[in-house]
């Protein structure tokens, strides 16, 4: 027969192995698993998306590639520094908000947008666009009015010439109806130009004005 100072050890370790068994199946029980499923769920939601970001970025990079390959095949004169080539972009000041159906209401933003050439000329440039539409006056969580982005398929169909101002220009038109609470403050127009032929973005922005009464 084995002492009592050898069976106490024994039910000791059988207690405590009984109440960590407990513990352990409390802790993996349907209730506290839900937390766990549903960051997961989270998780796999989240590499989705940068999947999926990953997958334009590879779009956008092999459609610069085929520019560059297409550009390489060009005779040898008209390469190099003898391609007109963008320097910058310029916002004209056609650029503003409008009310195309008369209802008292500015519902569309039409960014003029020119491509520069190095001699200062403009130039209809292949390229995507991404404008965004700020106001820097209001609240910091709520100056980003909204953001658009124009393929290159789009953009060429969209050079205009202004009769007003016997210019021509990138005439990109943007639906805000319901986006701008207050015209009476300034908005900034963001502009980013992505050039195809050289992969190079050129930025710009614009302060639209409220228009006196």
């Amino acid at each position: 027969m084995r002492s009592p100072t050898t069976i106490l050890p024994s039910v000791l370790r059988t207690c405590v192995a009984g109440s960590l068994f407990i513990a352990l199946a409390g802790c993996s029980g349907p209730d506290k698993q839900l937390p766990l499923l549903d960051k997961i769920a989270a998780l796999t939601d989240e590499n989705a998306d940068l999947a999926k970001q990953i997958e334009t970025g590879e779009t956008e990079k092999a459609r610069l590639r085929k520019q560059i390959e297409v550009l390489s095949g060009l005779p040898a004169d008209v390469k190099g520094e003898k391609l007109y080539r963008i320097e910058q972009v310029k916002i004209t000041k056609l650029t503003n908000l409008y009310d195309k159906d008369k209802d008292g209401e500015k519902e569309k933003l039409i960014v003029y947008l020119q491509p520069i050439d190095q001699d200062g000329d403009i130039l209809k440039a292949p390229g995507a666009v991404d404008v965004e539409l700020w106001n820097l006056e209001g609240e910091a969580e709520k100056a980003k009015l909204g953001d658009w982005r124009v393929e290159p398929e789009e953009l060429r169909k969209l050079w205009f010439t202004a009769m007003i101002m016997m210019s021509t220009n990138y005439r990109l038109s943007f639906d805000v109806r319901g986006k701008i609470k207050d015209a009476d403050e300034p908005l900034t127009v963001k502009v980013a130009f992505t050039d195809l032929l050289t992969g190079k973005v050129f930025k710009e922005q614009y302060i639209i004005k409220p228009q006196p009464e």
